[in-house]
């Protein structure tokens, strides 16, 4: 019996395999040169979390996210964010129907299982609020009536730096639901070269077939908590959280939610990975893209650096104090 249950899990385990690098493949298909962007979108995905893409225009930020979208088998809704932009037009909302004398809800663009909030920060607080409740426990409340989003649900957000002209700041609050932040950056010459031949007869985005179902997403994410992450981890990853909240260079350390956080990207990075089990590599690996956009430096620290550079560098310093477990 105990044959029979191992093999059902090593066969389990194949099919996993399987399915995530079918997904990086697909995406990698469209984003040349840049693994380490596409892990972590995958990482985002698998441990059921939302994705920040952070960087100067024209590097390929949304066609990260479209590629992402069209690998898999599920609803898809782009939200172009501007300033004129309504909460109601990301909610949706009530319309009177004079056939039946009632108001019915109409779903806005929220309401599908991987949504594009593209250039998340050109559009006021206030709209970037009607986001706050949908990411944090998927569903939304429209004049006092909640409604359920569907599952998987991620949010792919892209954002310029916030040093560009006609955008705003995302407030901590919003930031502390994204469970990763990462950067795509300039090609190399090579992939470069590469995006140029291959989009020489078309776009290699509306080649991309899907490669997996919602379902497969639900089982995968399924999987990820079942990743074993030793205590000794787990306390490495608490030190870690209190160097942020003791250090005198942060006025804001991080949140519990960024601990659980780290904590469930560490297992998916695992997965991607081919194990079941989680090492203090992953944990390291991951400190920067989770927890970096979660931090407030404090003023007497502050350099020429962006805020989130800031933050980086304060981060790669707590890290040296930080014993790891062998």
């Amino acid at each position: 019996m105990r044959r029979i249950e191992a093999t059902r899990a090593e066969t389990g385990a194949g099919v996993a395999a399987e399915q995530i690098a079918g997904l990086r493949a697909g995406v990698e298909s469209v984003i040349k040169g840049k693994p380490e962007a596409v892990r972590l979108a995958v990482v985002a995905l698998l441990a059921g979390g939302h994705l920040l893409i952070e960087d100067v225009p024209g590097v390929g930020k949304t066609t990260l996210a479209h590629a992402l979208a069209r690998a898999l088998d599920c609803t898809f809704q782009r939200i172009q964010f501007t300033s004129d932009l309504l909460p109601s037009d990301v909610t949706g909302l009530s319309v009177f129907n004079e056939r039946t004398n009632t108001f019915e809800f109409r779903p806005g663009p929220i309401f599908a299982n991987v949504v594009l909030a593209d250039e998340i920060n050109r559009t006021t607080p206030k709209t970037q609020s009607a986001l706050l409740e949908a990411m944090g426990e998927h569903h939304v409340t429209v004049e006092g009536t909640t409604y359920q989003l569907p599952a998987p649900f991620i949010v792919l957000a892209t954002q310029n730096p916030i040093e560009h002209h006609g955008t705003y700041p995302l407030p901590e609050s919003q930031l502390d639901r994204f469970m990763l932040r990462i950067r795509i950056g300039y090609p190399d010459a090579e992939s470069e070269k590469l995006i140029l031949r291959e989009r020489e007869q078309g776009d290699p985005l509306e080649d991309l077939q899907p490669v997996i179902t919602a379902a497969d997403v639900a089982e995968l994410q399924r999987a990820v908590m079942h990743v074993a992450v030793d205590d000794a981890l787990v306390d490495y990853l608490m030190r870690i959280v209190a160097a942020t909240r003791d250090s005198e260079m942060l006025d804001l350390g991080v949140s519990p939610r960024g601990t659980l956080q780290l904590f469930r990207a560490a297992q998916a990075l695992a997965l991607t990975e081919e194990r079941d089990y989680c090492v203090p590599d992953d944990i390291k690996r991951l400190v920067l893209p989770v927890f970096a956009h979660r931090l407030v430096v404090n003023s007497r620290f502050s350099s020429s650096l962006r805020r989130s550079e800031e933050a980086e560098a304060v981060l790669r310093e707590l890290l040296k104090t930080v014993s790891v477990p062998i």
